[in-house]
């Protein structure tokens, strides 16, 4: 019985660190939606993307970036 739980012991400690790290992952999400800091990243992060591979796609989102910033109340 002591070896058989000897084997287990590894499979054990992966699945409980993978439960830490989720739950850390969790705790995280869970933050940034609070405080609301990742949505300038993203949004830039993303526009890199469309830049890279979908042309028309960064054009629009610079456009929405001169509409929004010309909307702004001076």
């Amino acid at each position: 019985m002591v070896e058989r739980m000897d084997q287990l012991l590894p499979l054990l400690m992966v699945i409980a660190f993978l439960a830490v790290v989720l739950g850390f992952f969790t705790w995280l999400a869970r933050h940034i939606r609070r405080r609301g800091t990742a949505g300038g990243a993203l949004r830039g992060a993303m526009a890199a993307y469309d830049e890279a591979f979908h042309g028309t796609a960064a054009d629009s989102y610079y456009e929405m970036q001169v509409q929004a910033e010309g909307a702004r109340p001076s």
